[in-house]
């Protein structure tokens, strides 16, 4: 008989969207890779839902708060349904930019110093020098994110409004100019460094991740090979240091001005990457020689509880 896969998707945070189309995306793929499926798109009722269905394993293709975040995974433990992805703690952590980075820092992975502050206070004036970026704590796919640039005189008014939904604080960082890198991690090994360019956006937003043509992904990236090992060590080193499991996908800008000796900085860990057909995983896993079904059998065979 064969494998039963609960895939989750949709959810209740902004980024239904996403968890859509790469739970859909997702659900396809194991379907041909022979496994029964159910798409299960998530509400609040999810654990009377998956107690009436008693999925094999729940492969979560949610994205943002509720689902990445700990929650979705605390109550596939409580009905003890092997899932993907990471486990309760690890997923907490990564989903907090700010703790995330305090744990990758102690594992000797390099990251920016951070302000966390107010969003008000953020609004009335520069709280570091320019140019600097304003990050949510805890959202995923570039929401909310804001680029202050060297000749900005005021902060990013968006920071004033009343419909802002991304939390009453908020991360400054230091710019940092150069590359977008980014290196997946599958179960203990690195795959290859992707180098993201994106095409007519100001940084990798949510329409140069998610609209056709809005990036181009460079596998793999034209970048030294001592820069690509300096991404990949520190890839691992973050995984492991926040206690992730299955697939994860951490960033990183690489300043090149100066050669392979550059600042490079960790930005973040994803426990739960995109997979939609524009998303990255995917593509670096095709790099390495995994098709997109071969990645998700291998995601489902890894799927576990008291991960």
């Amino acid at each position: 008989m064969s494998v039963h896969v609960a895939v989750l998707l949709g959810g209740l945070s902004s980024e239904r969207p996403v968890s859509l189309s790469s739970g859909n995306a997702c659900a396809d793929a194991l379907e041909a890779e022979g496994f029964r499926v159910t798409r299960v798109d998530v509400g609040r009722d999810i654990a009377g839902v998956l107690s009436e269905l008693k999925p094999d394993v729940a492969f979560n293709a949610l994205h943002g708060p509720f689902g990445e975040d700990g929650t979705i995974q605390g109550v596939l433990e409580f009905l003890e349904i092997p899932y993907t992805h990471s486990g309760v703690l690890a997923s907490a952590l990564a989903m907090n930019k700010v703790k995330a980075k305090l744990v990758a820092k102690a594992a000797g992975v390099p990251v920016l110093d951070t302000r966390v502050v107010a969003r008000r206070e953020a609004a009335r004036a520069h709280v570091i020098p320019t140019p600097y970026v304003v990050k949510p704590i805890a959202e995923g796919s570039s929401f909310g994110v804001l680029i202050v640039r060297q000749d900005q005189a005021h902060p990013p008014q968006q920071l004033h409004a009343s419909d802002w939904t991304f939390g009453e604080e908020v991360m400054v960082e230091r710019f940092v100019p150069g590359r977008e890198l980014t290196c997946a991690v599958m179960g203990d090994v690195a795959l290859p460094v992707c180098e993201i360019t994106t095409e007519g956006h100001a940084f990798y937003d949510y329409d140069s991740k998610y609209l056709p043509g809005g990036s181009r992904h460079v596998i793999p990236a034209e970048i030294p090979a001592a820069v690509v090992k300096r991404v990949q060590e520190a890839s691992l080193a973050a995984h492991k240091a926040i206690g992730c499991r299955g697939v994860t996908r951490s960033d990183f800008r690489f300043d090149d001005r100066g050669g392979e000796r550059g600042e490079l900085v960790w930005l973040e860990i994803n426990t739960q990457p995109g997979m939609t057909p524009t998303s990255l995983v995917p593509d670096i896993a095709r790099a390495s020689g995994h098709s997109f079904g071969e990645l998700l059998a291998w995601m489902v065979r890894d799927a576990s509880c008291r991960r």
